[in-house]
C-alpha cells in the first residue's frame, strides 16, 4: 500500500514538473494578474436607459425585446442593473429636449442619429470603442447615419422604413386591380384611390375610403408623396430648400386627394395617429395606409388569427422624381451621454456591443425590423412582404441635418395639416412655413 501510494505522489509531482512550466508560459503571472484585477474593478451598479416602445409579437408587450435583452445581460454582469424608461411617441421627444435643456439625462437613450446631439457636450464619440472589424459589421446606411465629422456618435440596432400597405380584400371586393410589382405613377394611384371610395349603404355618406393618413411631427407617412415630384428640404450645405415649384406640387398632390378627388374621410388632417390606424386596421374602411415596417407583423398576425385581413405592401406613387420615395428616420441608434465614470462609460458600450450581437439581430424580426448588420443573413426570407419594404430603404431619405430640425418638423407638419383641411392653399401654406423657418434659423442653416 505504501509502495502504490508513493508512486502516485511521484506521478504527481512530475506532472507538476513539467505542465506548471507549460501554464506559466500560457498564463503567465502579469496576464494572471490583469484578469483578476479586470474582475475586481469591472463597474458595478445602476445604467440608466430611455427607449420607445416598439410591439413584439412574441410576447404582445411593446418593451419585450429590450426587457428580454437586458435581463439576460444582468445575468452575465451580476451588480449590473439596467433601469428601463419608457417613453412614448407622443412625449418622448419632447422629454428628451427638456433632459438636454436641464442637463437631467439618462446614460443611454435612442438619439444615437439626431443631428442636435452628435456633439461632445452631449454625447461620448464612440469610435475608440469599435474596432475597424467591428464597425465594417455594419452596413453602410447605418454606419452612415450615426457619423459626423468622422465620428461615431451612436450604436445603430435596427432599420425600418415606410411603406404602403394595401387591403387586398377591398380591392378584390371594387374589382380594383393591385399596383403592379408594388410600383405606379401618381395617375394611377389617384384613379385606385376614387375607385375605392364609396357609398355602401345609400345613404349618401362615404363608408369606405382610398386613403387616410396621420399628420404630426415625428411621423412621415405622408412625405413619400410630398417629396415625389423632387423637392428637398434641406440641401448639401444646410439650407432649408423646402419652397418653389417642386414642394408646391407634391403638397398638393396629398391635397389634392382630399379637397379634389374626395378619396379619403373628411376627417382627413384631423386624424392622429391612433384614429387614422384604426379605420384602416381594426375598422377596415381604408384601402391604403402608408406606415413603418413595423405594422407588416402586426397586419399578419391578425390575418392569421381570422380576425384581419389579407394585404400587401407597395411603393409609394411615383412623381416626376421618377423613383418611389420616402422620409424616414430609418436608423435607430441608442446614444450615450457623457460619463464622468470611465467604468460606468466602459459597461455602457459593453451592453450597447452585447444587444447588436448576432443572435440578438436575427431576433429583430419579432419588432418587424431589420438588422443593421451585413453580417446577418435574411431574417425575412419567406415574407414577401417583408423583403418588398426592405427593398424601399434603397428609396429612403434621412431626415434632414439641421440643427433646428424638430422645430422645423413642426412648422412644416402644421402647415400640410392646415393645407389639407383647407385653410391655406398649398402655395400659401409653403411660404408661411418658409418664413417662419427663415425666422428660427437665422437664413435657413
Amino acid at each position: 500500500m505504501k509502495k502504490v501510494f508513493k508512486i502516485i505522489i511521484s506521478l504527481v509531482v512530475i506532472a507538476f514538473v513539467f505542465i506548471w512550466p507549460l501554464y506559466v508560459f500560457i498564463y503567465h503571472p502579469a496576464k494572471i494578474e490583469k484578469l483578476n484585477n479586470k474582475k475586481l474593478e469591472e463597474w458595478k451598479g445602476i445604467i440608466q436607459l430611455w427607449d420607445f416602445p416598439r410591439v413584439d409579437s412574441k410576447t404582445g408587450s411593446r418593451y419585450g425585446w429590450i426587457q428580454d435583452k437586458i435581463r439576460k445581460f444582468e445575468r452575465e454582469n451580476p451588480g449590473v442593473f439596467i433601469e428601463l424608461v419608457p417613453l412614448d411617441w407622443k412625449k418622448g421627444t419632447n422629454k428628451l429636449e427638456v433632459a438636454l435643456k436641464t442637463g437631467n439625462l439618462p446614460d443611454i437613450a435612442p438619439i444615437g442619429t439626431e443631428y442636435i446631439y452628435m456633439n461632445e457636450s452631449t454625447l461620448v464619440p464612440l469610435d475608440e470603442y469599435f474596432t475597424k472589424d467591428e464597425i465594417k459589421e455594419f452596413k453602410f446606411l447605418a454606419m452612415n447615419a450615426v457619423t459626423k465629422d468622422e465620428q461615431m456618435w451612436g450604436v445603430p440596432f435596427m432599420m425600418t422604413t415606410y411603406s404602403m400597405f394595401l387591403n387586398v380584400e377591398l380591392f378584390k371586393q371594387r374589382g380594383v386591380e393591385l399596383p403592379l410589382d408594388g410600383n405606379w405613377t401618381y395617375e394611377e394611384f389617384v384613379e385606385k384611390m376614387k375607385a375605392l371610395t364609396w357609398d355602401d349603404n345609400g345613404n349618401g355618406d362615404l363608408d369606405y375610403f382610398g386613403f387616410v393618413s396621420p399628420i404630426k411631427p415625428d411621423f412621415y407617412n405622408l412625405w413619400g408623396i410630398i417629396l415625389s415630384d423632387g423637392a428637398e428640404i434641406v440641401n448639401d450645405r444646410g439650407e432649408y430648400t423646402f419652397y418653389g415649384e417642386k414642394a408646391i406640387s407634391g403638397l398638393q398632390k396629398v391635397v389634392d386627394l382630399k379637397q379634389k378627388y374626395n378619396a379619403t374621410p373628411e376627417e382627413f388632417g384631423l386624424y392622429d395617429e391612433n384614429e387614422a390606424w384604426n379605420l384602416f386596421f381594426n375598422q377596415k374602411k381604408v384601402a391604403a395606409y402608408p406606415t413603418g415596417s413595423w405594422a407588416a407583423k402586426t397586419l399578419l398576425d391578425k390575418y392569421q388569427s381570422g380576425e384581419g385581413f389579407e394585404y400587401v405592401v407597395a411603393n409609394y406613387p411615383i412623381g416626376d422624381r421618377r423613383l418611389p420615395i420616402s422620409l424616414n428616420n430609418s436608423v435607430s441608434a441608442y446614444g450615450i451621454f457623457k460619463q464622468e465614470d470611465k467604468g460606468k462609460l466602459d459597461m455602457c458600450v459593453k451592453f450597447l456591443k452585447f444587444i447588436t450581437k448576432d443572435n440578438h439581430q436575427k431576433e429583430l424580426e419579432r419588432l418587424g425590423v431589420f438588422p443593421v448588420k451585413s453580417t446577418i443573413e435574411d431574417i425575412f426570407a419567406n415574407d414577401p412582404n417583408m423583403k418588398k419594404i426592405e427593398d424601399c430603404l434603397s428609396y429612403t431619405i434621412q431626415l434632414p441635418r439641421h440643427k433646428e430640425w424638430n422645430e422645423i418638423d413642426r412648422i412644416l407638419q402644421n402647415q400640410i395639416r392646415l393645407a389639407i383641411i383647407g385653410e391655406k392653399t398649398a402655395e400659401e401654406a409653403i411660404e408661411e412655413a418658409r418664413s417662419q423657418v427663415m425666422q428660427i434659423s437665422g437664413g435657413g442653416r
